[in-house]
């Protein structure tokens, strides 16, 4: 196996694709003025506009930890708490960003089935209201979950009318935002502002692009000296149309969609195909492009020896990411050797 072959241990390994490198290229005829004040953020800011069918107010980030820290600090001050699942992005992989850039807002975590908060979690950590606690302010929720699973619209809603009758705010991890919409089917204003989500960081890094997320507020006040917080925490691109530009690609031709629809198909296929292997047991639902396998460690350690990469975590099984650019042939060779290994 030579060493640039597609592996599956995580959707961040995929390159770009040609959608976003068409607009960038497209982007790079020229001089533009910088800061966001060039055509491609405008046009890509009106994208996310036209696709949520709201005015929304609409920024750019590099990657995912900015773009969740950076809102939640938004939505906080530091004698705050953020409520969040147990296996959070947030918590689990962000070195403390939510807490640093929010100047000391603590994260409330909540034991969860899969990574899916409830309203019954909520309320139990949203409970105390003495000043003697991190006053609750936000609960975020992954969409999808670090699981692969997704909220359901019902879901959603529920989380929602809690959060309201909590007056706390809702912000959505939407890392994989895309495969999430793939899934369900549903429109992204059903899905987000219209379930009562307040903020999405929308990602497109593992959608196909080189870089970059949005963070989208629903409400335009919550959205107020934003930039400011960009450009304190070094997420204001000089050149900000390689930011956007991508996102113009992705968004206006509907790449963004068809790419989370393939990764998602992808890791249905590989599911169903390894599900009667022996020893072999799916972990949690296939929902979106994430597949979790209890694996022996023999096998584990068969399937590395061959060449494969993946990650162990969550419930100590195997994780298997599809991505954009998911080739066939190469699912059709990590089954053969799995099939190899367990036999």
């Amino acid at each position: 196996m030579t060493s640039d072959a597609q592996q599956f241990a995580s959707d961040n390994y995929s390159g770009i694709c040609p959608e976003a490198w068409s607009a960038m290229e497209a982007a790079n005829r020229g001089h533009a003025p910088a800061y966001g004040e060039d055509t491609w953020t405008a046009r890509a800011a009106d994208a996310f506009r036209a696709l949520f069918e709201t005015e929304c107010e609409v920024f750019f980030a590099f990657n995912g930890t900015a773009a969740n820290a950076l809102a939640l600090a938004a939505l906080c001050q530091s004698y705050h708490s953020v409520i969040c699942a147990e296996s959070a992005h947030v918590e689990t992989d962000e070195c403390g960003a939510p807490e640093f850039f929010s100047n000391g807002s603590k994260l409330l975590v909540a034991r969860t089935e899969g990574g899916k908060l409830t309203p019954e979690a909520i309320r139990a950590l949203a409970g105390r209201s003495d000043i003697h606690f991190p006053k609750p302010r936000v609960v975020t929720v992954t969409q999808p979950t670090e699981t692969g699973q997704v909220y359901t619209l019902d879901e959603l809603r529920a989380l929602s009318d809690t959060c309201r009758a909590l007056s706390l705010s809702l912000h959505m991890d939407g890392a994989r935002f895309a495969n999430a919409c793939a899934s369900l089917g549903h429109s992204p204003a059903d899905m987000t502002w219209r379930a009562g989500v307040d903020v999405l960081c929308f990602g497109g890094t593992k959608n196909g692009m080189h870089a970059g997320e949005a963070v989208v507020f629903f409400k335009p006040a919550l959205a107020e000296d934003f930039g400011y917080r960009c450009k304190q925490a070094g997420q204001l691109a000089s050149k900000m149309r390689f930011l956007a530009a991508p996102w113009v690609g992705m968004l206006e031709g509907g790449a963004w969609l068809r790419n989370a629809a393939h990764a998602n198909a992808c890791a249905r296929r590989f599911a169903e195909a390894v599900a009667d292997l022996p020893g072999v047991a799916l972990l949690f639902p296939v929902e979106a492009n994430a597949v979790f396998l209890a694996l022996p460690p023999a096998v584990m350690a068969a399937l590395r020896a061959r060449g494969w990469r993946f990650y162990t975590f969550i419930g100590g099984g195997a994780r298997f990411m599809f991505a954009w650019d998911a080739d066939p042939a190469r699912i059709d060779a990590l089954i053969a050797d799995l099939r190899a290994v367990t036999a």
